[in-house]
């Protein structure tokens, strides 16, 4: 099962309680490293945001999920498969998008690409191999924003041959602040499930103002003695609003349209970290070519959700409370919300658009194809229909209008639009295809 299905299946799996509720056991697994540091810290200051719980469980410095190489992290053996995992075509049209840019831009500037979040260096392999095709030996430098020591391991060991065979150089950052802005050369930014794994703080609307869910120890029940709570932790409402919810509750015009008792997810990181991809990209006043085009990809829409965090674990849904820093944490991106990052910056924005409409029009299917004949056209051709139908199948995958092809989005940046006023695939009214623009996910009640 892939993460793409979880908002289809967390309905079913909040109906259970199992998200919000407590359950007793009389076995309880052992504390992870994890769980120790938070519940000692609850114990000590109090309850915990959202977002620091997401923090320390997936970035502990020792212990987080992608911090520790215990993790099996992707693929079949791991927690979730990506899409450039399934088909080396996606990386591929993702290329071709942004080499059309730059050529239709800036065709005399040398090149950098900068990926946040590049995983094992699957995708980042995928697209170089194509951008090296169109721009040749415009291609100067690879920058990747990474933390984990593990990940970077897997990316210089992915990426070097890449390297040597395109004449460029690969670096790395701990964050996209590190990465300097440039007029010197074009930047190609890509997220690829990247945005959907920063921090969100969950806030609720009450007649109060705007309070801050928060993570407190569950309680044992008094008629249950031999009993303990598992989950050990359970979410609970500030008794009065803080600084940091009614911040967030003013940081989108969208979320005052929230009816009390209504939630919203909100991420100051993905904020900041999209303003500082706008600055990197955006022109300035005395520059009339674009600096750079840039592709996030991740699954979510043009508008706030209310309660998308879950946890991923053996690829299926898990309690976020069951054993903190061994399951992957995600929360749906609010691409509405990155938007407003870069609204005042200049910087062009398209879509979103479903991540099938944009395979389906940089022309998936003519490249499936392409790729089957020549497979089937090839020396040894005989007895190669398994792989020509592994080919179709990845391909379907990838555009599954029950699967990723409508839970992903993709948002453009930057580029050069026609006459028309467009940038293609991006259309006039793409954005609808995947949510309503604007709106906000009243679904949720109350703690």
């Amino acid at each position: 099962m892939l993460r793409c299905c979880a908002r289809r299946k967390i309905l079913d799996w909040r109906a259970s309680g199992t998200n919000l509720s407590r359950r007793l056991s009389s076995v309880v697994p052992p504390v992870t490293p994890v769980e120790k540091i938070i519940v000692d810290g609850i114990k000590a200051t109090g309850p915990i945001s959202l977002a620091t719980y997401m923090q320390l469980c997936l970035s502990h410095p020792t212990f987080g999920y992608y911090m520790s190489s215990k993790n099996p992290i992707f693929g079949p053996q791991g927690d979730f498969v990506t899409s450039p995992e399934i088909s080396g075509v996606f990386g591929e049209l993702l290329g071709v998008w942004l080499a059309a840019q730059w050529m239709s831009t800036s065709p005399r500037l040398p090149i950098r690409v900068v990926e946040l979040g590049p995983g094992r260096g699957t995708l980042m392999a995928d697209v170089l191999r194509v951008v090296a095709q169109f721009v040749g030996k415009q291609l100067k430098t690879v920058h990747l924003v990474e933390t984990s020591t593990t990940l970077r391991a897997l990316q210089d060991t992915r990426l070097a041959p890449s390297a040597e065979k395109y004449g460029c150089t690969v670096e790395w950052h701990d964050s996209v602040e590190q990465i300097v802005k440039t007029e010197a050369e074009y930047t190609m930014v890509l997220a690829h499930e990247f945005f959907d794994a920063l921090p969100v703080h969950s806030i609720q609307r009450t007649d109060q103002g705007w309070q801050e869910v928060l993570i407190a120890l569950a309680e044992s029940d008094p008629t249950e003695s031999e009993s303990k709570p598992h989950p050990r932790l359970r979410y609970v409402l500030s008794p009065h609003p803080t600084a940091a919810s009614t911040l967030l509750g003013l940081s989108s015009p969208r979320f005052r349209h929230t009816p009390v008792g209504g939630r919203v997810e909100v991420s100051p990181v993905g904020f900041k970290t999209m303003r500082k991809v706008g600055e990197l990209l955006c022109h300035t006043p005395d520059i009339k070519a674009s600096l750079g085009c840039g592709l996030i990809v991740d699954y979510g829409g043009p508008r706030a959700f209310a309660e998308s965090f879950r946890a991923f674990k053996n690829h299926a849904i898990v309690d976020p409370f069951t054993t903190p820093g061994e399951c992957d944490l995600t929360a749906n991106v609010d691409f509405s919300y990155l938007q407003e990052a870069v609204a005042d910056l200049g910087l062009r924005t398209h879509g979103p658009l479903p991540q099938a409409a944009f395979l389906e029009r940089m022309g998936l299917g003519v490249r499936v194809e392409s790729l089957v004949s020549r497979v089937s056209s090839s020396p040894g051709s005989e007895g190669q229909g398994d792989r020509t139908a592994a080919l179709r199948s990845a391909a379907q995958r990838l555009v599954d209008p029950a699967g990723m092809g409508s839970e992903y989005a993709v948002l453009g940046l930057g580029g050069e639009p026609t006459p028309e006023g467009v940038v293609w695939p991006f259309v006039e009214g793409d954005g609808q295809a995947v949510e309503e623009d604007g709106e906000i996910d009243k679904r949720a009640g109350g703690i």
